[in-house]
């Protein structure tokens, strides 16, 4: 890597996100054509997780109750409800 493309993955932002239930399921998506699964992480309740968009990703799916944090403000997931 070169250094400008160190300082775009090092600007990227961050997010955070807590699990409020066992099983939270955070999925990283790559940017591109054509958009693919890369990453998987399940989170048990209470655990914390901080993702970063990067020049790999582009999207990250939170899949559970969950509870998100961004530079944009807090997200509350409320999960399936059936």
């Amino acid at each position: 890597m070169n250094e400008i493309d160190i300082k775009d993955v090092v600007a990227g932002d961050y997010i955070v996100i807590k699990a409020l239930e066992k099983g939270v399921t955070i999925i990283g998506l790559t940017r591109g054509e054509m958009t693919k699964i890369h990453h998987t992480e399940k989170l048990d309740k209470g655990e914390l997780m901080v993702a970063q968009f990067t020049q790999h990703t582009s999207a990250i799916k939170v899949r559970g109750k969950a509870e998100v944090l961004t530079k944009y403000g807090k997200i509350i997931l409320e999960g399936e409800k059936g």
